[in-house]
């Protein structure tokens, strides 16, 4: 059991990764990896042009079982851990602002669902 919970982290890791190779190539900036703050975690923070994106990086077995694991409560955590980046970035704050969620099915198969939910 404990060596699928270590697999697992692990290629939690590499989609982080993978998903931060994707942005750059896409033409973003990557602002931070796994920034943690007082409002929570955010896997990945990307800036391209005036958008900050607030990135929550899912590798799941298919794309549906990765949006289903973003729930309420995710997505609740992530605003507020993205309110708390902003307020203490405030060369940011007149930026638009976006949530997104990168799905890996496999290294070859990365999803990127852009704003995929508003601010709650």
């Amino acid at each position: 059991m404990a060596h699928d919970h270590k697999k697992a982290h692990r290629w939690g890791h590499v989609a982080e990764y993978l998903c931060m190779l994707w942005l750059v190539c896409k033409g973003y900036s990557i602002l931070e990896r796994r920034h943690r703050n007082r409002g929570g975690e955010i896997d990945l923070i990307a800036a391209r042009g005036r958008v900050i994106a607030f990135v929550e990086v899912k590798a799941r077995a298919d794309s549906a079982a990765a949006l289903e694991s973003v729930t309420a409560d995710k997505r609740r955590r992530l605003a507020r851990a993205a309110e708390a980046y902003v307020a203490s970035h405030p060369r940011f704050a007149q930026h638009g602002l976006r949530f997104d969620v990168m799905m890996v099915t496999s290294p070859w198969n990365i999803h990127h669902l852009k704003d995929a939910w508003r601010g709650e």
